[in-house]
């Protein structure tokens, strides 16, 4: 009687939620440098403790171009993506020429202002000023890197790029080994990296002048060109420069109940995300998604819109 009361113990175990194993998510971050990075250890807290069977981890890697290609070799479940790179990824042009990648938009949370910061002592006052001058693109292997190369081919522009992280970068900026570089802002606010570097150096950001700004609009569609009001940071004046949406995506093989579960916990939170980044206060993620989305919407997170009576564009509409 008593292994018949222990067997029937064991196969209730067996059979409850609560034995059942856990979904692990790896989620692809950015540079722990970054604001990027502490809005991804928020967003892991918030699957962590809102979606039911689900354990997310953030690790830190290369940003978009990188989360890409991890996420196409199913080394991480979910991650940062910039709505530019990852259009181009589902559509196999670009970095991505004759290799498409089945990926899915899950939201995107903010839209990222690419800033070209430099010393103020450089004597750099243009944008065609860096011809010759050591500066870096953006962070290695990432959107920033790869726009802001297309941008300045786009518009004639050269420099001479030196690549690295986002840590080494900075260092080297405060050293005055370089004379500057590209950083995707924190809404309409320099970066937190930025604000460091200004710490100790004087900065300036160059701008786009108003024909730069129309050749970009009439030949990268796949970019926005924005005014960013004075203030981004002390002393800094108004300015126009290129941007494009950040987000995350993930595979279409995701669940789409995983999916919803995501979208579900990520849109109903109105004070973890914007504590962990200030520019996100207020800010309504569901309207940023459906206006800077590229490429189609995972299923599980279409759902979620839908729920809430919202018309999904086409562009974001799976064929």
């Amino acid at each position: 009687m008593k292994h018949t009361i222990a067997a029937l113990l064991g196969a209730t175990l067996l059979a409850s939620p609560l034995a059942a194993q856990e979904t692990d998510l790896l989620i692809g971050s950015t540079s722990a440098s970054s604001s990027h990075y502490g809005y991804f250890v928020a967003i892991g807290q918030l699957i962590n403790e809102n979606t039911e069977g689900l354990k997310a981890s953030v690790v830190e890697t290369g940003a978009t171009l990188d989360n890409i290609r991890r996420m196409g070799r199913g080394q991480i479940d979910l991650g940062l993506v910039t709505t530019n790179a990852v259009q181009h990824a589902v559509s196999g042009t670009n970095a991505f020429e004759g290799n498409a990648q089945d990926l899915r938009l899950l939201w995107v949370y903010t839209n990222a202002p690419q800033n070209v910061v430099v010393r103020a002592d450089a004597d750099v006052n243009s944008l065609e000023g860096l011809a010759g001058k050591r500066f870096n693109p953006g962070i290695k292997g990432g959107s920033t890197e790869a726009t802001t190369e297309a941008v300045f081919n786009t518009l004639g522009l050269s420099a001479d790029y030196v690549r690295g992280s986002t840590t080494d970068i900075v260092g080297a900026i405060k050293d005055n080994r370089l004379v500057g570089y590209v950083k995707s802002g924190s809404g309409l606010k320099l970066d937190g990296s930025t604000m460091d570097i200004a710490v100790s150096t004087d900065i300036s950001v160059l701008g786009l002048s108003p024909e730069q700004a129309e050749t970009l609009r009439a030949k990268m569609p796949d970019i926005s060109v924005v005014d960013i009001p004075a203030g981004a940071a002390d002393g800094i004046p108004a300015y126009s420069t290129w941007a494009f949406g950040v987000g995350v995506a993930a595979p279409a093989s995701m669940d789409d109940e995983t999916a919803y579960q995501i979208v579900s916990a990520i849109m109903a939170d109105d004070t973890a995300q914007a504590n962990a980044m200030a520019a996100l206060k207020g800010a309504n993620l569901a309207q940023m998604t459906l206006d800077y989305g590229t490429v189609p919407l995972h299923p599980g997170a279409a759902r979620w819109f839908e729920e809430q009576g919202m018309k999904i564009p086409a562009k974001l509409k799976a064929n």
